[in-house]
């Protein structure tokens, strides 16, 4: 059978169903504000499914707290050991390499949480809320795949009774990966020039974060992105100067695997 060309997604479970499906996958605009729909529906719902692993509710209470800083001291105090032991604490894992793993995890969801007190994480678009077409599967999922020239891809996940909420997060975390990669390339986001931008920072210790996010700040994202995606932009770039002094900026999809393959 010859699969059309197309980029869907679709997710059902306890109470969360949403569906679409782009088969205008040679306008690269609409495939573009499509993956951001998709990134935001899945971001929106990760912090929820670890909730069985982490106290997900003290995570958000310290980015508060952290959140009243300026942004470069709240970037320093992420950065900071004692922040990720706080998470460590935050975290119902005793097995020290597993806590480590869940502290990456943890991390992210604390850096974007306290990140979004300052400026926009997600892209403009809205995440799905419906569902708009017929559903590939009748028992619960969650479901990505696209198909336009040689990219082709699967990311899928059927849902019964003994899957765990943290493999749920993980195909989450793994999706939203694939569409950070993809996302540049159709809305003609100029990467490089971004990555460039902060090129002059090897190694950031301590001293060096204020000097990055003042780099951030400083960005214009008109000079690497159509207008149309300037926000997108935006959000790309404070991505890469998170990951410049160190710190995720989502939740690591790796982490989540070695978790699940190490955990009893």
């Amino acid at each position: 059978m010859v699969v059309e060309d197309h980029i869907m997604f679709t997710a059902k479970h306890n109470g969360w169903k949403v569906g679409d499906k782009l088969l205008d996958v040679e306008d690269n605009g609409k495939v573009a504000h499509f993956l951001a729909s998709v990134a935001n529906t899945v971001n929106e719902r990760i912090p929820g499914y670890l909730t069985g692993v982490m106290n997900v509710a003290g995570i958000m209470s310290l980015a508060g707290e952290i959140s009243k800083k300026d942004l470069p001291n709240a970037v320093v105090t992420l950065k900071s050991p004692a922040t990720s032991k706080k998470l460590g604490n935050l975290v119902y894992e005793e097995d020290k390499k597993l806590k480590k793993l869940l502290v990456d995890v943890a991390k992210a969801v604390l850096v974007r949480e306290t990140l979004s007190r300052f400026a926009r994480v997600s892209y403009p678009e809205e995440p799905l809320k419906e569902v708009k077409i017929v559903l590939p599967f009748a028992e619960d999922h969650v479901n990505f795949t696209a198909k336009h020239g040689k990219w082709i891809v699967v990311k899928r996940l059927l849902i019964d009774p003994a899957t765990q909420p943290v493999d749920i997060t993980r195909l989450l975390s793994s999706i939203n990966e694939t569409v950070t990669l993809k996302l540049p390339v159709y809305a003609g986001i100029d990467v490089g020039g971004i990555e460039s931008w902060f090129g002059g920072f090897k190694k950031v210790k301590r001293a060096d974060i204020p000097s990055v996010v003042e780099k951030y700040l400083h960005l214009q994202p008109s000079s690497f992105a159509p207008s149309e995606f300037e926000e997108h932009a935006k959000v790309y770039a404070l991505r890469k100067m998170i990951e410049t002094v160190g710190l995720p900026f989502d939740v690591p999809a790796k982490s989540l695997e070695k978790y699940l393959e190490k955990s009893p």
